[in-house]
Order: structure tokens, then sequence, then C-alpha cells
């Protein structure tokens, strides 16, 4: 697996003693020459006015079909949903996706439905979204699901990689809860586990465990449905500014953070043994938090640091010194934040192995990380079977403790994208009915949530459901204007 690169001396094996020091060990990968590229102009999202809050979520949300960007929003919260081809100006009037009363903090596609969202607020609560087959046509406002059980504004979703309906959310009262979102009940809630504001939560690859990192600068691996912390590593990163914690795929930790001398790291742990790191990196001492990208199928890590203008990445490796730095993508645009591509939308035919979505001050600008080759095939060493969008397990499975591995999908062929089936919520109790949905709202203590009705035709008939509604809405406005006006007449002395 290692080159030993020698100059050339004065027969084919002989060199002078300087040459003997300028002899290199270079590391071969397939992975070493993987450059970035920012697409043409027309090809990018722009006019958008990308969100000012000041959290450190990606506010960028991208899979096959769509691009989901949290913007700027008077009297609320909220965020734009683009079908991907949708690239050039986006008109000021297009459609949002609205319900939220503040701003939105975190989004996250459903990894096993391409159309359904879900979205976290500082309102407090968490809302799941269908999305029309083809993008949103009026602005959405109800959404399939409200849960409400977090006491502060909620920053971090994510859902669960192989099971069917299963939404952890984590909010600024230090709680994590997982949703069974297809009965919209709160099925396991962690109080107590953190003194302090989450930073970020991962799950691992079959969906057991969940790993955190927090304010008190601790790591956690926990398992959620034991409800208890299996591994803790205290002070993983020194330093006060925000921290990063996710799963490998083999079930190691990589973490980015900042050292007491305020130099960025990235950090590798085993759960097995957390008091010392497998190995530690240090960077740069830029202060933006490095946000963490992993691609569990090439062992490919990518850092994007928020406010920065670049992109690193690194290659894990399971022998010492486990983290292989490859290269850096740097443009002169600082980055507001970053989607990530799943796998199977990718161009495969071109060799791209991860594709990002960088959002700056007014646009989405996607750039593309390919592996240089000449040959036209289908390159399987660049491409193993990766996670497909079928769910391994059914919420309630996972709830009673079975686990699964993601269902692999070959991308030989590219990835054809299924026909989605339309989200529903399903009330646990039958006998529920709109009566007793008010006093469930208001009842914390309850803490499950409140279904709004869905339409349970196609999404074409929901999008001409909607405009009816929308034109219904303006005649009723143009008739009280009318009214009024012939108020105003009537008064006027002639």
């Amino acid at each position: 697996d290692w080159v030993c690169q020698i100059p050339s001396g004065s027969g084919p094996f002989s060199f002078s003693s300087k040459d003997k020091y300028m002899r290199r060990v270079v590391r071969q990968s397939k992975f070493r020459h993987v450059f970035g590229q920012a697409v043409k102009n027309d090809q990018c999202y722009d006019d958008i006015r990308v969100s000012r809050v000041t959290w450190d979520s990606s506010f960028c949300a991208v899979n096959p079909k769509f691009v989901a960007i949290i913007i700027e929003a008077s009297g609320g919260g909220a965020f734009l949903v683009l079908p991907l081809h949708k690239t050039g100006r986006i008109d000021k009037a297009y459609p949002t996706v609205c319900g939220h009363t503040g701003p939105v903090l975190d989004i996250d596609w459903c990894p096993h439905n391409d159309q359904v969202i879900a979205s976290g607020s500082e309102d407090c609560t968490v809302m799941v979204w269908q999305i029309p087959e083809n993008g949103l046509v009026t602005p959405m406002a109800e959404p399939v699901v409200v849960l409400e059980g977090h006491s502060k504004r909620v920053g971090i979703i994510t859902w669960h990689p192989t099971a069917r309906n299963v939404l952890l959310s984590a909010g600024c009262d230090n709680q994590v809860i997982i949703w069974n979102v297809g009965t919209g009940e709160s099925m396991i809630t962690l109080e107590d586990m953190h003194p302090d504001v989450i930073y970020n939560v991962s799950w691992n690859r079959n969906g057991s465990l969940i790993c955190t990192s927090c304010k008190d600068k601790s790591i956690r691996v926990i398992d959620p449905r034991k409800e208890t912390i299996i591994a803790e590593k205290e002070k993983a990163h020194e330093g006060a500014r925000p921290m990063r914690a996710i799963f490998l795929s083999d079930g190691n930790i990589l973490s980015t953070g900042f050292s007491r001398m305020s130099e960025r790291q990235l950090a590798l742990w085993n759960v097995q043994n957390m008091e010392e790191p497998m190995t530690v990196n240090e960077m740069d001492t830029s202060n933006g938090v490095l946000l963490p990208f992993y691609d569990a199928d090439t062992n490919v890590v990518y850092l994007c640091g928020k406010g920065d203008s670049s992109i690193r990445y690194f290659e894990i490796t399971d022998e010492a010194p486990y983290v292989h730095f490859l290269n850096t993508f740097v443009t002169k645009e600082p980055q507001r934040g970053m989607g990530y591509m799943p796998k199977r939308g990718l161009d495969v035919n071109k060799c791209e192995i991860a594709r990002f979505y960088k959002l700056h001050e007014r646009k989405c600008e996607p750039i593309v990380m390919t592996v240089p080759r000449k040959s036209d095939l289908f390159q399987d060493d660049l491409y193993p079977d990766t996670a497909g969008p079928d769910p391994t397990l059914e919420a309630e499975e996972w709830f009673d403790g079975k686990n699964g591995d993601p269902i692999l999908i070959s991308l030989k062929n590219g990835y054809v994208p299924g026909k989605n089936r339309e989200f529903k919520v399903v009330k646990k109790n039958p006998l529920d009915c709109k009566g007793t949905k008010k006093t469930e709202h208001s009842s914390h203590a309850h803490k499950s949530a409140s279904p709004t009705p869905s339409i349970k035709s196609e999404a074409k008939m929901e999008e001409i459901l909607k405009e009816i509604k929308s034109l219904k809405d303006l005649i009723s406005s143009q008739e009280k204007r009318i009214i009024k006006l012939e108020e105003q007449m009537s008064k006027v002395d002639l």
C-alpha cells in the first residue's frame, strides 16, 4: 500500500547521501487526486436570502430530487424547496415552506422518502412536511404533523438511518427526543444526560447507538432505547468553541473541535476505550466550526468550516496514522452553510464521488468532487453498493429492540428513483376525535403530537385544492374591500 519514491542517482540503485534524505514515502490511494470544481454560474441557484440566524447547522439539505435552504423570513421561519433542475435566479415570490412561527434552525430530508423533510425551529416545535412530486406551486403552511415536546428551541433534526418514520430532535432544553413520526408520538426522551447545550447528534450505521457533542466539552455514546450512556469522554477538545462528533462505519468516532490555543482539531476515538484519542490532527487557528460530512462507502471525510472558504478532505484507514490528508478545495467566497448529496444522487458516469451545495449570502453553488479517470466504464472500486432508499425496519420493530444494517443498492446503471408512497400519520387511539385533539394539544405532560389534516389524494389534487383555497381567500378579501368602499361611498355627501 506504500510506494517509495527514489530520486535517480548515477546508477540504477545508487544515490548520493543528500538524496537519501530526499526519499519520500508516498501513500498510494485512489483518492489522492480527487479535485473539486464549482459548477458554472447558470447551474447555481441565485437571489436567495440565506438565513442570518447565528446557529451552527448546515442550513441546507439535499437529496436526489430537491435542494432545501433555510432563508430569511419576516414574521416566522421558512425554507425554500427547489427541484434540483430549477437553477438560475429564484423569484422573490417563489413559494416557501412557512409553517413555523420562529426562525427555522435545522432541516433534514427523510432517507426513505425523497418528498418528506423535517424541520426544527426556535418556536420549540418539530414539523414534518410532504413536498409535492414536482415541488411547491403555492406556499406550504400545513405540515403533515407537528411534534411538540421540547420546551426551548429545537436546533438539531436527524432521521434514523434504517428504520422508517423514526426521527430524532435535540433542543436547547438539553433534551433528546426520539419520535415515531407515523403515529406522531414521542417514544424516548433522554433527559439529565447533557448538562448544557447539545451541539450535534449522530446515529451509527445501523441506528442502534447515537453519539453527541455538548457544550460541556464531552462526547457521549448513548444507547437510546436503554437510555444509558455507554461511553463518555470529558474534554474531548479543550477549546471553548463548538465541537462536532460523528460515527464512522467501523464504529469509531470522528470529532472536530478546538485546542486550548484555539487551533482547529480533528480527532479519532475508539468507543471501547476513549481515554486517549487514536490520533489528533491540528489544522489552523480559524474560528469557524468545522462541519464534518462522511462518506461511509469510501471512508473519506470532508470538513467544511462555517465562515471558511475551504473544504478539506481526508481518507480514514484502519492502520496508523489512521487519518490521511488528501487535499483542500478553496474558493474566494466564505460559506454560510453546506448541503451534502447522498451517494445515490451523484453522476457515476463522471466519477463524481461527492457533491456539495455551498451557501453564499445570496446564492447556492454546487461543488463537484471528482476522481480523474479516463475510462468510460463503471468504476466499481469508486462505487461499492451504497445505502438505498428502502428502510430495513418499521418504526415499531426498532422501538422493540431490533436492529438492521442499511439495504444496499448498486449504482452501476445510476440511481432510478422509485414511486414514493404518500406519508401518513396514524393516531394510536382510533377513538381520538377532533374534540379531544384540543385538550391533547395543550397538554404538554402528554407530549404527543397534533397531526394536521393531510390530504390523502395525489399531490396534484393537493396542489389544485390549495390553489382553489388561495383563490377563495382572494375573492373573500376583495368582497370585504368592496363592502368597505361601498360604505365609504354611502357616507360621501353627493
